[in-house]
């Protein structure tokens, strides 16, 4: 069980060190904001936090004193909890309000240290067995632990409940999914906090409790900090996350279309304005030229695509009418490609008529319907 708990140590200060590491990355640009020294602070107090957590797991000393590295530990994760409180008001609260509310956690923290190395002493701390602070019977031991316990508990609650208020306010969309993630951490948190409680107060009661409640304490202190470490960093990574997420989006939908696109361009090689390539750079003006490409192929295939062709309900057996209308579509242009191929002009052709067009102005959800035409095409040349 220790190599479980001393892993999850490793896991969450890691993620820590990685959080810290890539937001001093952006000093040059945001020191001098009260905000960003708030989070460095946070982010330092959380690398603490689990660097001694993994100390203690393998050590029972440190600088000499007998577990030392616990009450750092707890130490530094008050600090942490307080600190992160602070950057939720530094984000959604500004002027007077701010510094209050600011002020009032920095005296709660202080005070909630003062207590907890009082306690940690007058409970003969330092001469304790280590497995002591997993819960014990003894009076003043249990008070420091359920106190250090309410002290990770309650800036949980508070952040979840004002975190629902603060993604209201928010006009940034990557702060508004930074609070969202950072109430999921909060609620993960909590949940750490609570298993924690029983496992301590069991322990205290005599209760042989079972091995695995433990283990998912640690591991729920771990997932819940590597969220929260996203969260604190999401307001400077998520647009470009973002940006990231709508390249991967264009580039399926850019070889999505290809197959189709491939074939309209050698029955009507003129519908290109430049010689056909392989490269993605520029991809929104390709994925543009590929979507207008296809609809000047497919003009151009008018005079033979056939009124009469039927619907087809699609090979997956899809009955929506959406997927009906893009598989009568891909039919309605392979039936056109070998018309043309064989100079075959139905009789009740399209060239007399209007051009079935989708609303060219929604450019997104033109890709995403020749999209779906595109693949019923493929499904129709597989089929065949």
């Amino acid at each position: 069980m220790n190599t479980i708990r001393t892993l999850c140590f490793v896991i969450a200060a890691l993620s820590s060190y990685a959080a810290l590491v890539y937001r001093l990355c952006q000093g040059r640009r945001s020191w001098k904001d009260s905000a960003y020294r708030t989070l460095i602070t946070t982010l330092l107090f959380q690398c603490l936090t689990f660097t001694m957590g993994a100390v203690a797991m393998r050590s029972d000393s440190f600088l000499g004193v007998g577990n030392l590295a616990i009450l750092a530990m707890h130490l530094a994760a008050v600090a942490f909890c307080i600190t992160a409180q602070i950057i939720l008001l530094r984000w959604a609260a500004a002027g007077e309000e701010a510094v209050r509310k600011t002020r009032f956690w920095v005296i709660t923290g202080c005070a909630l240290g003062v207590l907890l190395t009082a306690l940690f002493f007058l409970a003969d701390g330092p001469v304790r067995a280590p497995l002591d602070f997993d819960g014990s019977g003894e009076p003043l031991l249990l008070l420091y632990l359920l106190a250090f316990i309410a002290s990770q508990a309650v800036p949980c609650i508070t952040i979840f409940r004002q975190c629902g208020t603060y993604v209201r306010m928010a006009d940034n969309a990557s702060l508004r999914q930074a609070l969202r993630m950072l109430s999921a951490a909060a609620v993960i948190l909590l949940l750490y906090s609570l298993v924690r409680t029983v496992n301590v107060l069991t322990i205290a009661a005599g209760i042989d409790i079972a091995v695995w409640k433990e283990a998912a304490a640690a591991v729920l202190n771990a997932v819940g900090i590597v969220v929260l470490s996203l969260s604190l960093t999401m307001p400077s990574w998520g647009p470009a996350a973002a940006r990231l997420r709508e390249w991967i989006r264009a580039y399926r939908s850019y070889r999505a279309l290809y197959p189709l696109w491939r074939d309209l361009y050698e029955s009507s090689p003129g519908i290109a304005l430049e010689l056909p390539g392989t490269s993605v750079r520029d991809l929104d003006y390709r994925l543009h030229r590929r979507v207008v490409e296809i609809r000047d192929g497919w003009r151009d295939l008018r005079p033979y695509i056939e009124r009469t062709t039927g619907e087809t309900g699609g090979s997956d057996g899809q009955t929506s009418e959406e997927f009906r209308q893009a598989f009568t579509e891909a039919a309605q242009i392979r039936q056109a490609l070998h018309a043309k191929r064989t100079g075959t002009i139905p009789r009740d052709n399209k060239d007399a008529g209007d051009f079935d067009d989708r609303d060219t102005d929604n450019f997104t959800a033109e890709v995403a319907w020749l999209t779906k035409v595109a693949a019923a095409y493929s499904r129709l040349g597989a089929a065949g």
